[in-house]
């Protein structure tokens, strides 16, 4: 298989395990990566899975992007509905009610990047490289590029970076924001570990909401943001959770959340 999927220590890691093609996307693989993800979910209603790591195989790449080949010669109905598949993979990656990382320690091209986009967090060592590149071959972005990266640097910088196509070094994606976190070389499982262990001491309900006040605030104004905490805000005070939290924080001990 060219997805691998394991889970263990309550952390479901995703590889990719494509390194001869780069971990480059076919559409084979994104319906792996789909079927991978209906498993997390179901792993994450269990109780089973409160985090999600994504590495890529080998030493060159995390996933260099589509795979080209595979994307000539199609119909346009056929180019419109591959990019509604990869969307739809990448949609459901940013909607798990779970943290997830992307560890970038190669080549983070076109859809590779975009599927990193898709996650919580990225982070990357300092031989990473990112870039949308589709510019170059007469395209754009179509698994969420265009939209995922201005939310998240900001237009000017994304504008940039997609009609140039240019190749942004890691030094500079932490610089930017498009990656939180430059870490040490090392294994890349190991490492998404080691980044989301401290996040995983909360409970999930509130890291679930509070993602989604920041989410779903950023794509509206002000007003309506400030609006979207204040009830997700106000529903985070029902949880037993914020109970057993606010108890814990008046007793002077270490809350123990439940996730409900």
């Amino acid at each position: 298989m060219a997805v691998e999927l394991s889970i263990q220590e309550g952390l479901a890691h995703l590889h990719l395990n494509r390194p001869k093609a780069l971990n480059a996307l076919s559409f084979e693989i994104l319906q792996e990566i789909n079927t991978a993800l209906a498993n997390i979910e179901q792993s994450i209603e269990s109780r089973h899975v409160r985090g999600l790591i994504i590495t890529g195989e080998g030493e060159k790449s995390f996933c260099a992007g589509a795979d080209i080949t595979e994307l000539m010669g199609r119909t346009l109905s056929q180019q419109h509905e591959g990019a509604r598949i990869g969307q739809e993979v990448f949609n459901r990656i940013a909607a798990l009610r779970i943290p997830s990382v992307a560890v970038i320690h190669g080549y983070a091209f076109g859809g590779g990047l975009e599927l990193a986009l898709s996650c919580t967090f990225r982070i990357a060592t300092a031989r990473a490289k990112m870039g949308l590149p589709e510019i170059k071959l007469g395209l754009i972005p179509g698994y969420g590029g265009t939209q995922r990266l201005p939310r998240l640097i900001g237009e000017g910088r994304a504008t940039d970076i997609i009609l140039s196509g240019r190749t942004v070094e890691a030094n500079e994606a932490e610089r930017i924001g498009l990656v939180t976190r430059l870490v040490e070389d090392g294994q890349p499982y190991t490492l998404g570990v080691e980044f989301l262990t401290p996040y995983l001491k909360h409970g999930l309900l509130a890291l679930d909401m509070a993602r989604q006040a920041i989410s779903r605030g950023v794509q509206t104004t002000l007003s309506e943001g400030l609006k979207i905490e204040r009830d997700l805000s106000t529903l985070s005070f029902q949880t037993k959770d914020a109970h057993e939290g606010m108890t814990a924080f008046v007793e002077k001990r270490q809350a123990v959340f439940k996730d409900h």
